[in-house]
């Protein structure tokens, strides 16, 4: 299916109509429910949305989905960077932290005294803001610190955060960018009315309480985008593709001399002016009844007061004459992108642009798949779409292979464009690209939170939700020729061109660390608010666990092998896995054939021919192989199942090799390695942790050198994995009509009479861990470390406390970590830490801490880390919070559909043989604080850590380091088993 670029938005961000209503029932028929609250439905929905609009304006999007107790909620405001005042960028994103700081009654507890400090510190950033002289801002802002510190005498530090942790919420967080601000959380169904009211309170009214430290943590969040090559290139194409409109001059995060000089009552003002139930939308999407979930939604939400919104007239751009080029720097691998800027949503470039696209780039069988990607003849590429309100764009990226430049690669990717516009592709592409997204389409609509997603983007760009049902249909009406003329008007010389270059960032802001004064946290104490809420009771939902042994269904092949299945009763796509209890441990050589398999044709069907095949069936197949289990499957429409397994088999068995596809391979992955040890958190939690985990003898470093890869038989590769389906293996089918696929596998899946048993797979020690400091230098602005420890070996019995202690300890906005490090001492962006249980009955559990800050910062974080690492500080009410908060989730947790088979699968791996989730739950209910004490002293306290670190040396403290351990400066190369590039030029 199609591979969407990460750095490009939703693909389904689609239409936008004014709401109309007809007679016929297909733009949207207005109904009344048994209250008398008028909505919309839309005929030919498979959603099921009901669409109401209250009084006040607010839109509320309501969707049933059974699957689970649970309801997928968003709160959906019109407002974004785009609408960010010019001389303070970076508002709407830093409101979006201070909307989690509480209300007058959330989060304070004396708000009579506490708003007067609030003011003082409002007026004194109104005076640093308009103070020109260095030092006066100085002094400013030290002032500025000792009156938060009195404030925050009278603050709770994440109280909400603590009120949805305790409703067993998960999801609790929020998100800005160019058109809107949503926030998130999925709730269990018996939690509506509690979460209603919290919410309704949230957003009511705007306190910006612990300003300063979170404005820390916003400047490590910009520090992290200063870190991201990726993002970098897509800020410098968007100020390519709109010199004049703020999709390009605004980032949402905002430029560092904006966040030095914040003002809180310009945040204040946004908030007022947009933060309107006119300008919002809630979204719920789960298992709700639709009249009793408006009527709670009215009583709440509906009390919140309309006011006019007008957002702001934007800049029209002028059309692009030739290339824009832009150049970017970072230590990361060079690339290049191509991007043209389209009309936006609801437009005909949309409709055509989005064909386009696909017909380029499906992920199998479009130009840039073939011609580029399957040939070898680039490292990678690939292409997406992006659509506002206002623009678009249409993005292609490339890598270039070794000794490739990336002139060469945008010639290539221009050169797919030229073909596109000759109308060289099938005539079937069309209708296979829109089956292609129908598909995914169909996975998005049975996900709650996927759906959820497709509803907000529906209300920020004020679309008719009846166009977006039909957009795929109009797609299909669109003939080539119509294609083919549009492409030959719209591609021209009409791009922007962005080069990422290997080299150093001049433009990196260094940030000052301001010297932070630790603000009290108030643990322990409540807002009258909190008691209240606290008090208000639910229904309490009971949990239901699985009989794994009678959901998963058994039968097998006339070669007696076992299939288990699942049946699919919400649609009819499948899911097909061939499984073998085999991997690279068992044969190192079986990895590098089943990558290779991708660019071989047979004796019938050459490579490319072979994606072309699949792609028109809407069948996507993979061959993967991991370190103990390997999987060969297929999915997509149950009806081509036996085609496409018809299909697959043709190509493991007859598999032709091919020596120039070998070699173009061989220096793909070469130049992979190259590329991976660029990436920092390749080097980090790969490179750096298996290391300190396994040192010298790991999986990561048993690799094949370079000459060892050269001189490798292509024809072994084959064999090895045409002989790889007469190993022992086992089935698991996810859908309907067993019989059938049954009769398909019969058919089809040829394997030897008698099966092969597992070759011995190679083992790799755990090594003790303590006393070892690892060190990469990395061209970085902030430093990132993890610190492991090897625990005792796995326990079920542990498995109950381990889960609260992470809820309570170290995971979440409301934890011991969060709150101390960031919260109070505004010490990093990102800091936590977890009790990992092993993935397997024979592997040791670990202790893991991960901080992500300034260097300058980074001995006060390791200090202030280790004190909570080797003492608990125990707070009744929060551990009460986090208890309650592990209970529910674990009462409002289903495991269905094809996730009962996946499920068991690891509980066997564990040596459990059962829904292990009863056992916990019964004696989560009887712990204590005492008794997660005692968990914490017997498997935290005291441990001894291997530390790694990421950083750029010339900034971090390595005598500070020292203190941690023996301080090794690692080689990447040594690190991954690679051969320097120097070696492999010789």
């Amino acid at each position: 299916m199609k591979k969407i670029n990460l750095l490009l938005l939703f693909v389904f961000t689609i239409t936008i109509f004014s709401c109309k209503q007809t007679n016929d029932g297909v733009e949207g028929a207005t109904q009344k429910d048994a209250n008398g609250y008028s909505y919309q439905t839309f005929k030919n929905d498979p959603t099921g949305l009901r669409l109401y609009t209250l009084d006040n304006g607010l839109k509320v999007y309501l969707s049933k989905n059974t699957d689970e107790p649970k309801i997928q909620t968003y709160i959906a405001v019109r407002a974004g960077s785009t609408y960010d005042p010019k001389e303070a960028t970076g508002l709407a994103h830093y409101l979006e932290h201070m909307v989690f700081k509480g209300t007058d009654e959330i989060g304070t507890l004396d708000w009579e005294k506490e708003k007067e400090y609030l003011k003082q510190i409002s007026d004194l950033y109104e005076q640093h803001k308009a103070e020109a002289d260095p030092e006066k801002k100085k002094a400013l802002y030290q002032k500025i610190d000792s009156v938060s510190l009195i404030a925050s005498n009278y603050s709770i530090a994440n109280e909400y955060d603590k009120m949805t942790s305790s409703l067993g919420a998960t999801g609790t967080n929020a998100y800005t960018s160019f058109e809107r601000t949503v926030y998130t959380n999925k709730i269990p169904v018996n939690e509506l009315d509690k979460w209603l009211a919290l919410e309704s309170e949230r957003f009511s009214q705007l306190v910006l309480r612990l300003f300063h430290t979170e404005l820390e943590a916003v400047f490590e969040e910009f520090n992290r985008g200063q870190d991201s090559d990726g993002r970098k290139s897509y800020f410098a194409m968007l100020d390519g593709l709109f010199p004049k409109h703020p999709y390009g001059q605004q980032t949402t995060i905002g430029t560092g001399e904006h966040l030095k000089n914040p003002s809180m009552v310009s945040i204040h003002n946004y908030f007022d002016k947009y933060y309107v139930p006119n300008n919002m939308a809630m979204i719920l999407v789960g298992d709700i009844d639709f009249e009793e979930t408006i009527q709670k939604v009215a009583n709440t939400f509906g009390n919140l007061e309309k006011e006019e919104v007008t957002h702001p007239t934007l800049p029209t751009e002028e059309p692009i004459a030739s290339p824009v080029v832009k150049e970017v720097f970072g230590p990361t691998t060079e690339n290049i992108s191509i991007a043209f800027r389209t009309e936006g949503i609801n437009s005909k470039d949309e409709k055509l642009v989005t064909l386009a696209d696909m017909i380029l780039s499906n992920g199998n069988a479009g130009l840039i798949d073939l011609n580029l990607n399957q040939q070898q003849i680039v490292q990678y590429a690939g292409s997406g779409t992006s659509f506002l309100i206002d623009y678009g764009l249409h993005r292609l990226v490339g890598y270039p292979k070794a000794g490739q430049t990336l002139d060469d690669v945008k010639n290539l990717l221009l050169a797919q464009i030229e073909k596109l516009k000759k109308g060289e592709f099938e005539d079937w592409m069309i209708e296979a690209v829109v089956n292609d997204l129908k598909l995914s389409q169909t996975r998005q609509y049975e996900n709650s939170t996927a759906l959820a997603s497709m509803y907000v983007d529906a209300f920020i760009h004020q679309e008719d939700w009846a166009e977006r049902i039909q957009f795929l249909d109009e797609l299909r009406n669109i003939t080539k020729q119509e294609l083919v003329d549009f492409a030959n008007k719209f591609y021209k010389d009409n791009y922007v061109v962005t080069y990422k270059r290997k080299g150093e960032d001049t433009s990196i802001v260094k940030v000052e660390n301001p010297g932070i004064t630790p603000v009290n946290l108030n643990r322990d104490k409540s807002s009258a608010y909190m008691q209240k809420f606290n008090k208000m009771e639910a229904t309490p939902l009971t949990p239901k666990y699985v009989d794994f042994k009678s959901e998963i269904k058994e039968t097998q092949l006339t070669n007696g092998i076992k299939v288990s299945y699942i049946e699919n009763k919400q649609n009819d796509l499948f899911d097909l896995n061939i499984i073998f209890d085999m991997g690279t441990d068992n044969d190192k050589k079986l990895g590098l054939g089943v990558g290779y398999m991708e660019y071989l044709g047979t004796d019938t069907y050459s490579a490319e021919e072979l994606k072309k095949e699949f792609y028109k069936l809407g069948i996507d197949y993979y061959v993967s192989t991991g370190a103990e289990k390997s999987y060969v499957g297929l999915r997509g429409l149950k009806e081509n199942l036996s085609e496409g397994l018809k299909l697959l088999s043709h190509l493991w068995n007859n598999a032709v090799p091919n020596q120039e596809a070998y070699d173009k391979y061989v220096a793909q992955v070469l130049k992979g390695r190259q590329e991976n040890k660029t990436r920092k958190g390749a080097i980090l939690q790969s490179g750096l942790m298996s290391y300190a985990k396994y040192g010298e003898n790991s999986r990561l470093r048993n690799i094949f050198s370079r000459s060892e890869l050269q001189n490798m038989s292509p024809q072994e590769l084959v064999d090895i994995v045409k002989e790889f389906k007469n190993y022992e293996q086992r089935i698991f089918y996810y859908g309907k009509d067993v019989e059938a696929a049954v009769t398909a596998l019969n058919t089809h899946h040829k394997v030897a009479d008698e099966l092969k048993p597992y070759p011995q797979a190679t083992e790799y020690t755990e090594l003790e861990t303590g006393g070892n400091v690892y060190f990469v230098d990395y061209d970085m602005v902030q430093a990132e470390m993890m610190f492991l420890a090897k625990g005792s070996p796995f326990a079920p019995e542990n498995m109950a406390a381990s889960s609260l202690f992470n809820t309570y300890f170290g995971a979440g906005l409301s934890s011991i970590v969060f709150q101390e490090i960031r919260e109070s001492k505004s010490l990093a962006y990102s800091a936590y830490s977890y009790y990992a249980e092993a993935s397997d009955k024979d592997d040791s559990n670990y202790v893991m801490a991960y901080i992500g800050t300034q260097a300058n910062k980074m001995e006060q974080a390791v200090e202030a880390m280790m004190t909570l690492m080797n003492d608990m500080p125990e707070a009744e009410e929060q551990f009460n919070a986090a208890k309650e908060a592990t209970l529910k989730k674990l009462a409002a947790q289903r495991i269905t559909k094809s996730n009962i088979f996946w499920t068991y699968e690891r509980l066997q791996k564990l040596g459990i043989d059962k829904d292990h989730r009863e056992e916990m739950y019964k004696a989560i209910e009887n712990m204590t604080i005492a008794d997660l004490k005692e968990f914490f002293n017997k498997n935290i306290k005291g441990e001894e850590y291997n530390v790694m670190v990421i950083g750029n040396k010339k900034d971090v403290d390595m005598k500070a380091l020292s203190k941690l351990g023996k301080v090794q400066e690692m080689d990447v190369d040594y690190l991954f088993n690679y051969e320097k590039v120097q070696d492999i030029k010789q």
